[in-house]
């Protein structure tokens, strides 16, 4: 089924960050401000971030399969013009991944020697043929499409990203559902000899997101194993991660390991440690606050303290025609 999203949320070209900016380090302007202000105010970096980050092709790393796969993308049915990308330095250097750390280049440093090859993926409980899949058995008969997604971060930052992946639902079907199956848990490897920052004890580890069944089914819940046409970069959670447009960007969960179904609400990592910050819904909306920030705008990167690129925000980040039925009659301020 071919869905076209309305044109009032087609993506502009004055929305899309260059390639340039994606794959590279930034530099946090005035390093003395506190960790609110910094989420609110991420600075882009001139030119300067060779060597942060592999280059901007493939990392040989990767099995050619993947990168031939990944490469041979189709356009997407449910994208945007793809006419306004934030550019790749940006979507590769400017990363919540704190598995690698908790400064926004911390992943981009700390991941570089990650190869996440191989790979497995189990999908168990409420469902009629459990399965435990290589990746390569797990992406079989699967074709790859590329899709332009605003993203948008619960820290009032965003950005506009061309993933290359494939339908949740298309994965969630093979493992056969059954009538039980209300929620899904998603789960990160958990190895903290590869994965520095699980040292750490401030957060639970593994990291655990989760979604109403509903919300994993819809036809814009991305699995995704590439972005700019090119295999993910550890940074951003290769070689499998979630995309979930509509909500804020802790729920996208990367480096996914273990697929859940379940009959009752899961024991997700933010809604566990601050559940008056980050809720279980986390879907996108601008007329509740998170209680040390406004969400009624966001910079979209690349910025700067001295040249601010402010947007207002969209509820459901501007998907709401698309996704708003799931939650008719919802207090989306009670379920946020």
């Amino acid at each position: 089924m071919l869905i076209r999203l309305p044109p009032r949320h087609d993506i502009l070209p004055s929305e899309i960050t260059p390639e340039g900016v994606y794959l590279s380090r930034r530099k946090l302007l005035g390093g003395a401000l506190a960790a609110g202000a910094l989420a609110l105010w991420p600075a882009v970096a001139g030119a300067d971030r060779a060597g942060l980050v592999p280059a901007v092709a493939d990392d040989p790393r990767v099995p050619a399969w993947l990168r031939r796969q990944v490469a041979a993308r189709r356009p997407g049915s449910l994208s945007a013009p793809p006419d306004a990308l934030t550019p790749f330095e940006d979507v590769a250097g400017y990363n919540n991944f704190y598995e690698f750390g908790t400064a926004k280049d911390d992943p981009a440093e700390q991941a570089r020697d990650f190869v996440p090859h191989p790979w497995r993926v189990r999908i168990d409980g409420e469902v009629g043929k459990p399965l435990d899949l290589g990746l390569e058995d797990l992406l079989r008969n699967v074709t790859l499409e590329e899709r332009i997604y605003r993203f948008r971060c619960v820290e009032a930052w965003s950005m506009v990203v061309p993933w290359t992946g494939f339908p949740l639902a298309q994965l969630l079907r093979r493992a056969e559902p059954t009538s039980r199956a209300k929620f899904v848990a998603f789960q990160t490897l958990h190895d903290p000899d590869r994965m520095p920052g699980q040292r750490s004890r401030w957060l639970r580890w593994p990291y655990v997101e989760g979604l109403r069944i509903d919300e994993a089914m819809h036809p814009l819940a991305l699995m995704s194993v590439g972005v700019y046409g090119r295999t993910l970069p550890a940074q951003n959670g290769a070689p499998l991660r979630l995309v979930v447009p509509w909500k804020y960007g802790f729920k996208s969960i990367k480096s996914i390991v273990r697929i859940s179904l379940v009959e009752k609400l899961p024991r997700t990592t933010w809604a566990e440690l601050a559940p008056d910050e980050y809720g279980f819904y986390a879907n996108v909306n601008p007329s509740v606050d998170h209680p040390r920030w406004s969400q009624k705008r966001e910079r979209r990167l690349p910025n700067s303290l001295f040249s601010p690129n402010w947007v207002d925000t969209l509820p459901f980040n501007g998907y709401g025609d698309q996704v708003a039925s799931l939650y008719r009659g919802m207090d989306l301020r009670r379920y946020y």
